[in-house]
């Protein structure tokens, strides 16, 4: 699916391609408008005016282009886009800048030591994504994310054949919906947690991020960089804390027989 932005005052706007995105469709207008507010180009859901799908004359995949219009005071520098593409590990720029890029974008600061969470919650949240995933059970070949609050109860899901999608499209559902920050929610990831799932929850205000599998180093870093709580091979009753431990509660001592 191609991502387009146009911008501009009325009859004078220019459309630019932002991305081309391998995708599993379904939430494709969701999917727009997380990657837009994660890769920090817009902050506000006023700031987009409407999300469509390209129907000009002549367009063949006219169901994999999906348009995005800003309003005309948001500001757009087609040439400063390199700085938001730097915020993906793939590319292989430095962390320093990476997280540099994360800081401009984050507009949102994660709260302090909250929500603090039961050991319980984190131990169920793998189990709960795996339970909801109806195109995983189908297929075997897709991630999930989802949303959950602090008692472990899940808010919304999302599948999609790439990690990263599928954390755009449960994160823009909530921005569409008016619901971002998202400062009393947990992220559960089916994959591993990379530095582009935390970037994006970093923009979004997650201060919590449970993955089934494991860790990059540079996620660890902006986890540290950003005061987040970061959760790896959380798997059964056994789960990593890799950043943040004081969101979480210690299990309460079990009483000998």
């Amino acid at each position: 699916m191609e991502i387009r932005v146009e911008t501009g005052a009325t009859g004078d706007r220019a459309t630019t391609s932002l991305s081309v995105t391998m995708r599993t469709p379904g939430h494709d207008f969701e999917l727009a408008a997380g990657f837009l507010l994660t890769e920090g180009i817009v902050a506000r859901k006023r700031d987009i005016v409407r999300i469509e799908y390209c129907t000009d004359p002549g367009v063949v995949q006219e169901y994999n282009i999906v348009s995005a219009v800003l309003r005309p005071e948001v500001a757009f520098r087609a040439d400063r886009l390199s700085r938001h593409f730097y915020m993906t590990s793939s590319c292989g720029v430095c962390g320093k800048t990476s997280l540099e890029a994360v800081r401009v974008a984050a507009r949102h600061s994660i709260p302090k030591e909250r929500p603090r969470i039961n050991s319980d919650v984190v131990r169920s949240i793998p189990e709960r994504l795996r339970e909801e995933q109806a195109l995983f059970s189908e297929t075997g070949g897709l991630h999930a994310a989802g949303l959950f609050d602090a008692r472990g109860n899940l808010q919304s899901l999302r599948e999609d054949v790439g990690r990263h999608n599928a954390a755009d499209k449960v994160i823009g559902e909530a921005f569409l919906a008016g619901r971002v920050p998202l400062s009393n929610h947990i992220l559960g990831v089916s994959g591993r947690s990379s530095f582009e799932i935390m970037q994006k929850a970093a923009v979004a205000g997650i201060p919590i991020v449970v993955a089934v599998g494991a860790p990059s180093s540079l996620a660890v870093t902006l986890a540290d960089e950003f005061g987040m709580t970061l959760v790896g091979f959380a798997r059964g009753e056994r789960f990593n804390v890799y950043a943040g431990r004081e969101r979480i509660a210690p299990a309460p001592p079990t009483t000998p027989k």
